[in-house]
């Protein structure tokens, strides 16, 4: 078993114990215990409110592991749009709605929602479903729920 407590930020140089793949809702946890792929037993007990991003770094508690963190590939859907335009408006309405969106100046990713989906298209946007690993924006106050 491995409590990890401390957070670092990403540097790709660190030699880690293991790597430890979170979906971006897991890496809103700052408590909670993880079974890795092999079997190891991983408890977050971090100060509540961390957030964690792909490549960062976190240390247990007797300093002795450090493990890194990485978004783990999940269903997605990815947003793209003719205009910058249609893209903006999409992410508006995706902003009133609270969820969490990974936002480029190229497409919109969200969590797979049928109602969203249905929205979208019928603004005129294009949706693939995908698998890849989702980071949404974690918001004007350093978070987003998750609903």
């Amino acid at each position: 078993m491995l409590t990890l407590t401390q957070r670092q930020p990403p540097n790709p140089d660190v030699a880690v114990t293991f790597t430890l793949a979170l979906t971006a809702e897991e890496r809103t946890r700052s408590r909670h215990r993880f079974e890795t792929e092999d079997g190891k037993i991983v408890f977050l007990r971090l100060p509540r409110g961390t957030l964690l991003r792909d490549g960062d770094i976190l240390q247990d508690q007797t300093n002795s592991s450090l493990i890194r963190i990485t978004a783990k590939p999940e269903t997605v859907l990815t947003v793209f749009a003719q205009t910058p335009l249609l893209l903006m408006r999409a992410a508006y309405h995706l902003g009133n709605r609270h969820v969490p969106v990974e936002i480029t100046s190229n497409y919109l990713r969200l969590l797979p929602d049928s109602v969203l989906r249905t929205m979208l298209e019928q603004l005129g946007l294009e949706i693939t479903e995908e698998i890849l690993p989702f980071q949404p924006e974690l918001g004007a106050y350093g978070h987003h729920h998750p609903h």
